[in-house]
């Protein structure tokens, strides 16, 4: 009997051989792996060779929409991408709200599993049982949004678009995947298309998604949309979008990392809070595909030297990165910095942490004007930003010393540069200075695809003392830490599982999940069961690293976050020393049931099922 919310297939294209295949999976894999990021982990996880190059043909590129995309649930419209990441070597996922993921499901697939490589530049085209590779030079060398205007033109409008830029095809290690304005920004999965000559995937689904229980399923749906609505956090969040707390987590907290770490508190930083650019740049909201929350703004500035720019943003990461990190408090900028990354197709947090990691060796004198071709200097970030985005982008002139992100910049300059490349496993910090957040700094490190403020979220508990289960978690503390990160990974691997928002965390806590679930799928779980599909998930990413050689010699914090305490502001002094670094990392292994090495073990492999 066929299953219900699912299509019970999963679509498998070779770009050398342009054939491709369905293969059906069965409950069992349903209840194993949940869908979303557990399918495409799956995919991942047993599809790429041992040492296989992540540029390379073997290389797999998975993509699934969650449980909950292409039904009626608030906030449940994400997709998961999935590949060994060039950037950092490991099995990484990357998420975003874009339309592909429930069209892909509407085209008769739960996920898609993309292997080889095109002879020449190409897309995926997939209309429901119609597959097919077709040539792309013309699309070869356009921006994000260039190419879903040409195949929409050529397809029909209602056909959904995911693409990469020109950084992808210059195979960039920070380059992103775009769907709808929306990015799949992490770990350079845009370059892994790129060594593929895959340009774009292209969907028309025109096929029903049939839930086990429609009026039940709806029940849900509007008596979440009421709790949304009630709660405060929804009025700030549509009105100001994702950046509304930028003044607090400087002023309260004083862990906002500027100008490359070396201070956590941005003085300028009401010039690109959006409490004041909202009400002067934003003409409408803007939501991911089926969300109800919408908490994205079309920014357009409509004079000066920015005038043209309009952006969907400017998100709180990307305020930081091309904007605190850089000591640029130029808001329009920022802007232009933003619009550049999305339509060149770079992840904004790693190119503008890069950009700042430049700007600080500028400073010490370890680069000159001369070799960067003018001022990057944080006097000059209103203009040097954009530029530099624009030349990492093309990989043009210095641009392509820095166009792979921190790590491989600071081995290529050398002279000492790798004392101040902030990353772990090579992929550049989110938002947070984790000198002052010392369970958030563990998080940076254990995360499986290199520093991450998303894979565990322990950046909200440890900054308003609680979530979940817990009270009174303090910041300043590595008590206990190790085990409440495990659990907080586990949480967010169900969650870009069934395809939600992690800024509904809030209001669905994992016990409210089975009722939803059931309701499409027929399907019922209690909350340790899925709970332990997260531990599944999150065990598979940890063996595929240990399996590639990344284990704990590599997830360490770098020097800023070890050796330098932060300089002024409420956080003042603090840092996470090596010992405390080392005591939580001990303590993360014994939780997880893994040797202190960070390698998964046989008996925690087995006691997950996973072979």
């Amino acid at each position: 009997m066929k299953m219900k919310g699912y299509t019970g297939k999963i679509l498998k294209v070779d770009l050398t051989t342009e054939k491709s295949h369905a293969r059906p999976f069965d409950e069992k894999h349903a209840r194993k792996y949940l869908g979303g990021q557990g399918f495409a982990v799956e995919i991942v996880y047993h599809g790429v060779p041992k040492g296989a190059d992540p540029l390379g043909p073997q290389n797999v590129l998975a993509m699934a929409g969650g449980v909950f995309d292409g039904f009626p649930v608030g906030t449940g419209g994400k997709v998961a991408f999935a590949a060994k990441s060039p950037a950092t070597n490991t099995l990484a996922e990357s998420i975003m709200g874009g339309s592909i993921g429930p069209e892909l499901r509407h085209a008769g697939y739960d996920a898609l599993e993309i292997v080889g490589k095109a002879e020449s530049p190409s897309y995926l085209y997939i209309e429901n049982e119609r597959i097919e590779v077709k040539d792309a030079a013309d699309l070869w060398g356009k921006d994000t949004r260039q190419v879903p205007e040409m195949l929409k033109k050529r397809h029909g409008w209602d056909v959904k678009v995911a693409c990469i830029g020109v950084a992808g095809e210059k195979l960039s290690k920070i380059a992103s995947i775009d769907c709808d304005d929306r990015q799949a920004g992490r770990a350079g999965l845009g370059a892994v298309m790129g060594s593929k000559n895959l340009k774009a995937i292209v969907i028309r689904g025109t096929n029903d998604l049939v839930p086990a229980e429609p009026k039940k399923l709806l029940g849900i749906a509007f008596r979440y949309q009421k709790i949304y609505e009630a709660a405060p956090s929804f009025i700030e969040d549509t009105k100001y979008g994702t950046g509304e707390f930028l003044g607090w987590i400087n002023k309260e907290k004083g862990v906002f990392p500027t100008r490359n770490f070396q201070e956590s508190v941005f003085a300028e930083r009401e010039k690109i809070d959006p409490y004041y650019w909202a009400p002067k740049y934003v003409t409408k909201n803007k939501a991911c595909f089926a969300c109800t929350k919408p908490c994205g703004k079309l920014f357009e500035v409509k004079s000066g030297k920015f005038a043209g720019v309009a952006i969907d943003g400017i998100e709180y990461e990307t305020l930081y990165s091309l904007g605190g990190a850089c000591g640029n408090s130029d808001v329009e900028s920022v802007a232009r910095a933003n619009e550049l990354c999305d339509l060149l197709g770079m992840d904004t947090i790693s190119a503008g942490v890069t950009i700042g990691f430049a700007m600080e060796l500028m400073q010490r004198g370890i680069i000159t004007e001369k070799d960067v071709g003018f001022k990057l200097t944080w006097d000059n970030a209103s203009d040097a930003v954009p530029r530099m985005v624009e030349m990492m982008g093309n990989r043009r002139g210095f641009g392509d010393v820095l166009a792979d992100g921190v790590k491989v910049a600071a081995k290529k300059i050398g002279k000492g540069a790798e004392r101040y490349a902030v990353h772990t496993k090579g992929l550049e910090p989110p938002a947070y200075d984790v000198r002052g957040m010392k369970g958030h700094g563990l998080a940076y490190m254990t995360s499986t695809r290199g520093a991450c403020h998303l894979r565990a979220g322990f950046y909200a508990p440890e900054l308003v003392g609680k979530f979940w289960k817990w009270e009174g978690i303090d910041r300043a503390s590595t008590a206990n830490k190790g085990f409440m990160v495990s659990q907080t990974e586990n949480f967010m691997c169900v969650y870009d599982s069934v395809g939600l928002c992690k800024f509904s965390r809030g209001f669905y806590l994992i016990a409210k999940l089975p009722e939803v679930i059931e309701a499409i799928t027929g399907l019922t779980f209690t909350e340790d069961e899925l709970l332990k599909i997260g531990e599944r998930i999150h065990n598979m990413k940890g063996a595929f690293n240990a399996r590639e050689g990344v284990t704990r010699k590599d997830w360490l914090l770098p020097p800023r976050i070890l050796q330098d305490p932060i300089p002024e502001g409420p956080s003042k002094g603090q840092k996470i020393s090596v010992e405390e670094m080392n005591t939580m990392l001990d303590d993360y292994m014994k939780a997880r049931g893994w040797t202190m090495d960070g390698v998964p073990t046989p008996e925690k492999l087995k006691e997950l099922d996973i072979d």
